[in-house]
């Protein structure tokens, strides 16, 4: 907890040189679920004890059904509305369905598409939520219901405002549906590092990707994220950056055995963010996953997240 008391000290010291995208429909009822949706709204008020003020906070709305169409089929939009998934479907997706989760379904997709375009205006935005890269055009997986980056990357092509779209994944797990969506499209990049004896089984390929292993700790990751920062920044030469900044990869997470400890995580943070604005590229940040048998922790991981975010754009711009 002193940890998570200096993290409020340092931001009651600091003005914020960008937005957040939050909304308190950020909730749903999963019952006992290992995935924290209650985290979304710890963020947010941790941020407002903090004194930043609501002006800094902008009120996403669900995205429209012909945006989820870019990336996903119409026939799983319709079971989404309607409740009509198998057993298997919603066994594959790993969350009970109800109208409340397409509803907060919707509104996530709508929450990062707006984080896109505010990072695109302001050179940094943070979604306090956001993230689910597991979900497949035509079905969800592994608690991601629709894929919002590949959907706002799409959208965001489309609608002329980019030419090519990076994704940086830095959850722990490889973001298997974000890989398949963007494949075969030369605009999309996707970078993924993440740990290979782990979910999901099936990892196709992503335009990089770096596997670890259980154990391999601090000085394994960010050595083997070194390697490509700047380096793909500079290659790939991306309109936008979409950093998925997973709490996962901690030492004290449920689901994974990275074993990174917060400190190599905020310098994870500062490698991606930092190279990024220091080339002029504006970054969509989303807190994508982080189950730490703590909640706190978690929490902590992803001010610790918007902090570096907030020092690198202070210091360059």
């Amino acid at each position: 907890m002193a940890r998570f008391s200096n993290l409020l000290r340092f931001f009651r010291r600091k003005k914020f040189p960008f937005k957040f995208i939050y909304s308190d429909d950020y909730w749903v009822d999963l019952g006992q679920h290992v995935f924290p949706v209650l985290k979304y709204r710890l963020v947010y008020e941790a941020l407002l004890r903090s004194r930043v003020k609501k002006e800094n906070f902008i009120l996403p709305q669900p995205a429209e059904d012909k945006d989820l169409l870019l990336v996903h089929t119409s026939k799983y939009l319709k079971k989404m509305k309607t409740g009509n998934l198998s057993d298997s479907e919603v066994l594959t997706l790993e969350l009970p369905y109800s109208k409340e989760l397409a509803k907060f379904a919707w509104l996530f997709v709508g929450g990062t598409i707006l984080t896109a375009e505010m990072a695109l205006k302001d050179g940094v935005a943070v979604h306090l939520g956001g993230g689910f890269h597991h979900a497949f055009p035509d079905h969800g997986e592994g608690f991601c219901v629709f894929n919002d980056v590949a959907v706002a990357l799409e959208k965001m092509k489309q609608e002329g405002k980019i030419e090519r779209g990076m994704v940086v994944d830095c959850d722990l797990h490889q973001g298997n549906g974000t890989s398949f969506i963007l494949s075969k499209k030369d605009y999309g990049f996707t970078f993924s590092i993440h740990q290979m004896d782990n979910y999901p089984a099936e990892k196709p390929s992503s335009s990089v990707d770096v596997g670890l292993w259980s154990g391999d700790g601090d000085e394994k990751y960010l050595s083997s994220l070194r390697e490509h920062f700047p380096r793909l920044y500079q290659q790939f030469k991306p309109d936008l950056i979409f950093y998925l900044a997973g709490a996962d990869p901690y030492e004290h997470d449920q689901l994974g055995n990275l074993n990174l400890t917060m400190q190599a995580l905020e310098e994870r943070d500062r490698i991606v963010i930092e190279e990024a604005r220091k080339l002029h590229l504006p970054v969509a940040i989303f807190l994508a996953g982080g189950y730490a048998r703590e909640v706190e922790d978690t929490v902590s991981i992803h001010l610790n997240t918007i902090k570096v975010a907030q020092k690198v754009q202070r210091k360059y711009f």
